[in-house]
């Protein structure tokens, strides 16, 4: 039996709405069930029936640091352009929401955390064309300017299915 991609997340979160309304900000996701507690939500574009769902914990559970307890180290969405990757970059510092960006060689990522400190990133992925000497996997300061000369602010991410 083999997997072939992940098709959506749930979190869980202190207020559904509020979180709800930031990953609509910051993603232009869609709401699409919205009650009690819960919201689920979609990606413009995505086949998926929902991508992300939230449950609330109420105002008085606790927000652990990231990095301090076993659990889920963040959540990953695929942009299709590195001027996607540089609109987002922008729209996570404007929240004060940016945590960092990150070459990994065959992806360029940069990392946010919610209202309730769920780290995400977003990436783009190196088209398998153009994949050089260098793009082994790896972790180091992300030159977005360089990676633009390099590939092109609007060549199309290398679609994994």
């Amino acid at each position: 039996m083999a997997i072939t991609r992940l098709n959506h997340a749930v979190l869980y979160v202190r207020d559904a709405a509020k979180a709800a309304q930031f990953y609509k900000d910051v993603f232009e996701m869609e709401s699409l069930v919205e009650m009690p507690g819960a919201v689920f939500l979609k990606a413009k574009g995505s086949l998926n029936d929902h991508d992300l769902g939230l449950f609330s914990l109420g105002d008085d559970a606790p927000i652990i640091p990231r990095g301090a307890a076993v659990g889920l180290y963040h959540l990953a969405w695929q942009v299709e352009t590195l001027s996607d990757l540089v609109d987002f970059e922008k729209k996570l510092k404007e929240l004060g929401a940016f945590v960092g960006a990150t070459d990994h060689g065959v992806t360029k990522s940069v990392y946010g955390h919610d209202i309730d400190n769920n780290e995400f990133e977003i990436m783009w992925i190196v088209p398998s064309e153009l994949i050089g000497s260098g793009d082994e996997m790896k972790t180091t300061r992300l030159d977005m300017d360089k990676e633009i000369a390099r590939f092109g602010a609007d060549t199309p991410a290398r679609i994994l299915t």
